[in-house]
């Protein structure tokens, strides 16, 4: 009997030693947060998709990386916003001081597409500051 007492006292305390799931995956928390801070938003992205494949059981980990998730997508996308409202007024100019109706009629389809990716990129946005509204809630 004290043998299996022992026993069971010895196996508790090997597996009351090992590391939780959150501190196996503290490492690569540190690596998406050091991303994060330096700009490289994709790079943080993989990292957190990374963190959801090898440790599906740290919880309160996958939570901090969700809104770091949101806030590198946020940022990635109103970069992509800037760069397609540029372009959107560059082919808007050059539409305007076109002669030839051909290259005016290519360009209008060229603003068409522009100004729908415009739109697109701003609903994603509208998403995104609604799913952050509501996990603060």
């Amino acid at each position: 009997m004290k043998k299996y007492i022992l026993a069971i006292i010895v196996l508790t305390c090997c597996f009351a030693c090992q590391p939780t799931e959150d501190e196996k995956a503290a490492p690569l928390m540190k690596k998406i947060e050091t991303l994060y801070h330096n700009g490289q938003y994709q790079a943080t992205l993989n990292a957190i998709t990374q963190l959801r494949a090898r440790h599906p059981r740290a919880i309160k980990s996958r939570q901090r990386a969700l809104v770091i998730w949101q806030d590198a997508s946020l940022k990635m996308t109103q970069q992509d916003i800037g760069r397609t409202d540029s372009a959107l007024q560059a082919t808007i100019q050059q539409m305007n001081a076109e002669r030839s109706l051909l290259r005016r009629n290519q360009l209008r389809v060229k603003r068409d597409s522009l100004q729908v990716r415009y739109d697109a990129l701003c609903g994603t946005v509208r998403i995104i500051h609604a799913r952050q509204k509501q996990n603060k809630q």
